[in-house]
């Protein structure tokens, strides 16, 4: 084989390396045929250059066959619907024999139409015609003068160029994948594994009583300036499960990330993140949440933003992946109940702007940045007044109650007091919210509205046995032992053996004996 076959091959090579961006899949050992992959490119997403002498049209149908096997293969492991495979032969001459039949359209291997090969003969006597059918499937006309003699030195200058743009450009884009090392992904690991541990010994990370203690995110308290409650729920857990998903996610997302954008940005990224999950959760969401969720969705919405600066080397990659999972996630989100997905999206969303304000390591935009800021700077703020100063839409009669049964723990009964009283008088409140402030109010000795409410309680559920309970109580107190004693019959027998109501009934009987 000439040098001028070789050059062709290389110059082939390098213009599509160069100009269409193409990546080198594998070169042989001979350095005779060389695969290159665009996936984005659909009308190519794969080129095989071959230099051979044909012969026979039969070795080349052969050939064709087991290219088309090749590119089956290439499209299965990336997950493709279709792949056309544009195969180049570099030939000093056609097949001796009827070739053209073969090579007229594209080759399927076993009928498959998923896998197509278009084959193209660049050979010194259709050189113009091969140059026309490439430029027609790449949408762009190219040629160059193919003269002898050629020396091998200029054989050596192409390839040298061809090869050393596919080095650079695969350093380079490695490197956007490798800009520093994971610290603070193992950092938030450790720190939401012991905080885990703590609830476990103080109470159970599955007690609200807990959770709240120690800082989930709990509207009521928001609202009454409790703020680093917008930071504190990232790092406790509900249960081991809960856990152990979301440290598994951190581990892969959160590593992924911290190599991309280095240390800092991704410590801002992921606070932000969380902060604007738990704002979400705070504004859409009255139940208590925790978790790391809002802060590891803020990691795909990292990923997304790198891919719209480098879609092509995104969706190349890791993107379909990326986009998948997230798919899975936001639909087991919004089909499963007791999801917050409100902080799932707030995290997401917050993880994106996060990003597009702290950009790439050694790369400014600071108009493009400062917008991202802008916008970020008045989401929060816009947020926050809208929740504080709409604190009814923020709190429902569940928040209310398990805060004063927290409350009534630690025997704080007039912080009860006065929040159910400001409670029932400005809603539509249950018997639980009724119970529950009688049961206050005999508490702190305050009798006639303990019967009040309790009466209320009753009068909106009439088995509410626990309420007969305590106006059993509260007329044990004013020494009214026939009503006490009514009451308490009715609350025995609306709930039979319990040991509390069978103790008040000999109490009265105790009084009435006296």
């Amino acid at each position: 084989m000439s040098f001028q076959e070789e050059y062709v091959f290389w110059r082939l090579a390098q213009y599509l390396i160069s100009a269409h961006e193409y990546r080198i899949v594998q070169l042989s050992q001979e350095q005779n045929e060389l695969w290159l992959e665009k996936i984005e490119n659909k009308e190519a997403q794969v080129i095989r250059l071959l230099r051979y002498n044909l012969d026979w049209s039969n070795w080349m149908q052969n050939d064709i066959e087991r290219t088309a096997i090749n590119g089956e293969n290439i499209r299965k492991q990336a997950a493709r619907g279709n792949m056309n495979v544009i195969n180049i032969y570099v030939s000093a001459y056609p097949p001796v024999d009827d070739y053209e039949c073969k090579i007229a359209e594209p080759f399927s291997y076993q009928n498959n139409e998923k896998t197509k090969v278009k084959s193209i003969i660049f050979d010194k006597a259709h050189y113009a015609e091969a140059f026309q059918q490439l430029g027609s499937i790449l949408n762009h006309e190219f040629s160059f003068p193919v003269n002898e003699p050629i020396t091998e030195s200029e054989i050596d200058k192409v390839k040298l160029a061809a090869l050393s743009e596919a080095s650079n450009r695969a350093k380079k884009e490695q490197k956007l994948f490798n800009h520093g090392k994971p610290f603070f992904t193992y950092m938030f690991i450790i720190i939401q594994v012991v905080m885990f541990l703590l609830l476990e010994l103080q109470g159970g990370s599955t007690s609200n009583s807990t959770l709240i203690k120690y800082g989930a995110k709990f509207n009521p308290l928001i609202l009454d300036g409790e703020w680093w409650r917008f930071f504190t729920p990232m790092f406790l857990h509900i249960g081991v499960l809960h856990l152990l998903m979301n440290t598994l996610a951190l581990y892969y997302l959160g590593t992924a990330v911290e190599r991309i954008y280095g240390k800092g940005r991704f410590f801002i990224i992921y606070i932000l993140a969380g902060f604007s999950g738990s704002l979400a959760s705070f504004i859409f969401s009255t139940s208590i949440s925790a978790g790391a969720s809002g802060a590891i969705f803020g990691c795909f919405g990292a990923l997304l933003y790198f891919g719209t600066i480098y879609p092509r080397l995104f969706f190349r990659t890791i993107g379909v992946n990326i986009l998948v999972v997230l798919g899975i996630n936001l639909l087991f989100g919004f089909s499963m109940p007791g999801i917050d997905n409100a902080g799932h999206i707030g995290g997401l969303i917050g993880g994106f702007l996060a990003t597009g304000i702290v950009h790439f390591p050694k790369q400014k935009k600071l108009f493009f940045q400062l917008l991202f800021l802008c916008i970020t700077a008045i989401s929060i703020i816009g947020l926050l007044q809208y929740g504080f100063h709409s604190p009814e839409k923020l709190v429902d009669e569940n928040s209310m109650l398990v805060l004063a049964q927290d409350y009534i723990k630690s025997n704080e009964y007039e912080k009860v007091e006065v929040m159910l009283t400001e409670y029932v008088n400005k809603n539509s409140a249950s018997a639980d919210s009724y119970l529950l402030l009688g049961f206050v109010e005999l508490q702190t000795d305050n009798l006639i509205k303990a019967k009040e409410h309790l009466v209320i309680a009753t009068e909106k559920r009439s088995n509410f046995h626990e309420a007969y309970f305590y106006l059993a109580y509260v007329y044990l107190k004013e020494g009214k032992i026939d009503e006490a004693n009514k009451y308490a019959k009715m609350a025995d027998e609306l709930m039979p053996n319990q040991k509390d109501y069978e103790n008040l009934l000999q109490m009265i009987k105790e009084y009435e004996a006296k």
